[in-house]
């Protein structure tokens, strides 16, 4: 079995709005409420480590977790400064549930329209791999540019891919690259790049482009289109 991490503890500033992006309403729903939907929902899914900010503990429990019936455990987990930190927090609390071995799911709470099919492939690719994440190729010309906004050069798109989440890892390996991330004072974004730094291999597989990360005004649009198209 497998269980999921689901990272919530971000401000969301790129949003403009006095609520983070993951508490505004999505069709009715708050954005995290439709996350922690498909995870519950999913069958190879035990056990759901809900992180956020400490301060919203108790907000999340009435506002969030209120929305829907829950099949599964949520445990609520606080969170830290940096999303680093935030997931370490929930790799420790997993780690009082799961064995080593087991896989864990670490996904960002505001990509409410993953699909139940690509949290399947990313919990397989993980049983064999020990790591996988999903992505999708650049399919646009990617340029790169200096401070004053000036082209410096084309960068070529072969064999680029942008990453999405949910990221899966067998719990010993993602635990250790990240306790080696924290003793060499690595600052890293992403929870595959961490296992990169470590030295191991971490396989890649096609993502889904529905599966869109919301950040800005014009995405919480977006995927409100995307659910509408889905649900028909």
């Amino acid at each position: 079995m497998a269980s999921a991490i689901i990272v919530a503890a971000g401000s969301g500033l790129r949003m403009k709005s006095a609520r983070p992006k993951q508490y505004l309403e999505l069709a009715g729903l708050p954005v995290l409420t439709r996350t922690l939907m498909v995870f519950d929902d999913h069958p190879g899914i035990e056990n759901i480590f809900l992180v956020v900010s400490p301060g919203e503990i108790e907000f999340c429990r009435e506002k969030i977790l209120s929305k829907a019936r829950w099949e599964k455990e949520i445990i609520l987990v606080p969170g830290g400064k940096e999303r680093q930190d935030s997931v370490y927090e929930g790799l420790k609390a997993a780690g009082g549930y799961m064995e080593d071995d087991d896989i864990i799911l670490i996904h960002d709470g505001v990509r409410p329209l993953v699909a139940q099919e690509l949290i399947t492939a990313c919990i397989a690719c993980a049983e064999k791999s020990g790591a996988c994440i999903p992505g999708i190729p650049a399919s646009d010309t990617l340029k790169q540019v200096n401070s004053d906004g000036m082209i410096v050069s084309t960068v070529s798109r072969e064999n680029i891919w942008f990453a999405q989440t949910p990221q899966a890892f067998s719990l010993k390996r993602i635990r250790e690259g990240f306790e080696y991330a924290f003793a060499n004072r690595l600052s890293l974004t992403d929870d595959a790049a961490v296992l990169e730094m470590y030295g191991l291999p971490v396989r890649m597989i096609p993502g889904n482009r529905n599966n869109i990360k919301i950040t800005t005004p014009e995405d919480l649009h977006i995927a409100a289109a995307l659910l509408e198209n889905i649900e028909k």
